[in-house]
């Protein structure tokens, strides 16, 4: 999850001092790091729309960082609140009026749901788009940045014999992603108009065509 301390559900990273444990799975400049990515693919880029949820209790930590990071890049944040699917369109457009020419995500359940409806979205605005995981480049998105989703599943069941050979869940540190992935679509970015930077695509883990 997004952030198990500021919603209450473990007291520490290092001592979680409840019967809980597990993977924590935002790393802390991972904001900056997906602007990073998405200004080296446009570089002219001025605007982003945010696509989140206010309501969400991982916005509130991850929002701030994401503020921080577009301000040291000097970028314009345009932000998106759609708690329903219903709110997607109206909300994306919205912030294209107002001159976002990239998109990026703070991912809750109900987005990562909806994440075709975004995807397509973001195509027939031109949006650039920069996601939290493959799950989004392969439904179509231009590229994703985050952690090594397969990595966390394998380190949750780490955790898993851990507890089933008797360690208390309090004492298990909360583990962070310590393999993070960069993916991409030609196929989209060549729709876009965009010539994807050669140097990306041969840093990229996985390139879909």
């Amino acid at each position: 999850m997004g952030d198990p301390i500021g919603t209450g559900i473990v007291k520490s990273l290092s001592r979680p001092g409840a019967n809980v444990t597990g993977i924590h799975a935002q790393a802390t400049d991972i904001s900056s790091k997906r602007l990073q990515v998405l200004t080296d693919i446009v570089p002219g880029i001025r605007t982003v729309a945010v696509l989140l949820n206010q309501e969400a209790p991982f916005t509130a930590v991850a929002l701030p960082e994401l503020k921080i990071a577009a301000d040291a890049r000097g970028l314009r944040l345009e932000l998106c609140d759609a708690g329903t699917a219903e709110q997607l369109a109206p909300c994306l457009e919205d912030a294209v009026k107002a001159g976002a020419t990239g998109l990026t995500i703070l991912e809750t359940p109900l987005l990562l749901g909806l994440r075709q409806q975004i995807v397509d979205l973001a195509a027939a605005l031109r949006l650039f788009a920069i996601y939290t995981n493959r799950e989004f480049v392969a439904a179509g998105g231009l590229t994703s940045y985050g952690p090594d989703r397969r990595q966390l599943y394998r380190r949750a069941a780490d955790l898993v014999d851990k507890i089933l050979q008797g360690h208390k869940p309090a004492d298990i540190p909360v583990e962070q992603p310590t393999k993070f992935e960069l993916v991409i679509n030609l196929k989209t970015a060549k729709a876009l108009g965009l010539d994807m930077p050669p140097m990306l695509v041969a840093l990229a883990d996985e390139v879909i065509e």
